[in-house]
């Protein structure tokens, strides 16, 4: 259950909670980054799938990192809003994955979409509103 598909390595920007919750991995191509994690037992709930936090928390991730360090120089942003529809569950050892669509990065607000997937298979689409810092001085 611990393989990794090839190309991806740990995500290099790790937080105590992602520590704790994932791991999350990454892997950069000409495509842009794509996020994964393997569903583990940590990660199911009661009935036995992935929980609904372990997609949501794999989507926020990727939505933040990917609208930070998708432009240079990097933009730190903050979580506003999620807003979540779920459409499928994924099983203990399975391979997830969200791929970033950033639409736009203002002054203060960003705004970006992935959908977590399973192969061809879409377990939720998830868009995000982000607060949007200051790269040189931090947070106002």
């Amino acid at each position: 259950m611990s393989d990794i598909p090839s190309g991806f390595e740990p995500l290099d920007w790790d937080s105590p909670y992602i520590h704790h919750a994932g791991p999350v991995y990454l892997r950069r191509d000409e495509r842009g980054m794509t996020f994964g994690l393997r569903v583990e037992k940590k990660h199911t709930n009661r009935r036995g799938i992935a929980h609904g936090a372990l997609i949501l928390l794999l989507a926020d991730v990727a939505l933040g990192f990917a609208t930070a360090f998708g432009r240079q120089p990097f933009v730190p942003v903050l979580t506003a809003s999620l807003s979540a529809d779920f459409a499928g569950a994924a099983n203990l050892g399975d391979w997830i994955e969200a791929r970033v669509d950033v639409q736009k990065v203002g002054a203060r607000l960003a705004f970006a979409n992935t959908y977590v997937t399973l192969g061809p298979t879409r377990l939720a689409r998830v868009s995000a509103v982000l607060t949007v810092g200051n790269a040189q001085e931090g947070w106002d």
